[in-house]
């Protein structure tokens, strides 16, 4: 958590959204588990189509299969079967490559050159990722995650013209930040996903090409972040990576310094 917060302060959101919206005209949105596989033969056909658990017939909290599939495309759950792998890498996948990106920019001391804070203080010189998030002050670690809130509130959304991942909408699909009744209550220039509207007339093939990229980057950056991390605080444990990245001593999970959580618990 600490680090895809680190990549918050490393890049704009614009530079690592989603390649394309998949807009597919020979699968439905709402997919089965006769898509999944087709999708997961695309994205690695050695690996193919696995998945343990049977997460594919699933029905979530009473909804239909379809809507699972659909939560499951979103979001990506804590256990990871190819079936997710295969197509619903979004969400971490997206915030995985926030966090790699934003770790080796940080790792190689490259920060702004303006203040950080309104009280004059800079970026952080650290060049130990974890250690640098440590050194950020406590209130400007709550405005990323109030960021981190609002952007996840916003993805949510259902409305005329979105219709929720699970309720026949686009997973990964992210909201326009549209003005008026049923968006913002002031006008915002840019959106989250294509802001210079650079894929406007971009072909549907091109689009599901860059969408399959974007899934499988997604995949090699979660491995690649917590590389990083298993290395930093577990030396020797990612052999290829020793004497490359820091030691951390800390707690790559703990965002603050104080267990907010954990205080009422004696933690």
């Amino acid at each position: 958590m600490k680090t895809a917060v680190l990549a918050t302060l490393a890049a704009s959101a614009a530079a690592f959204a989603p390649a394309s919206k998949p807009a597919r005209a020979s699968v439905a949105v709402q997919e089965t588990k006769a898509d999944l596989e087709a999708m997961a033969k695309k994205l690695n056909p050695i690996v193919g189509f696995w998945d343990p658990l049977n997460l594919a017939e699933a029905e979530f909290w009473g909804a239909s299969n379809e809507a699972t599939i659909g939560f499951l495309r979103h979001s990506e759950i804590k256990y990871v079967p190819r079936i997710v792998l295969a197509r619903s890498k979004m969400q971490h996948g997206r915030i995985a490559m926030f966090a790699f990106v934003g770790y080796i920019v940080h790792a190689n001391g490259l920060k702004f050159p303006w203040a950080m804070q309104m009280d004059g203080s800079p970026f952080p010189s650290e060049t130990n990722p974890p250690a640098l998030w440590d050194t950020i002050s406590e209130d400007a670690k709550w405005q990323i995650f109030g960021l981190i809130a609002f952007l996840e509130f916003w993805s949510e959304l259902s409305t005329p013209n979105h219709k929720h991942y699970m309720a026949g909408g686009k997973p990964g699909d992210f909201p326009d930040f549209k003005s008026g009744e049923d968006g913002i209550p002031h006008p915002v220039p840019f959106n989250f996903y294509d802001p210079f509207k650079l894929s406007k007339n971009m072909s549907e093939e091109a689009k599901e090409r860059r969408l399959l990229a974007e899934i499988n980057n997604g995949r090699l950056a979660q491995l690649g972040i917590f590389g990083f991390l298993c290395e930093q605080t577990i030396p020797g444990s990612v052999p290829v990576l020793s004497g490359i990245v820091q030691p951390y001593s800390g707690e790559v999970m703990a965002p603050f310094a104080t267990n907010y959580l954990g205080q009422p618990f004696g933690l």
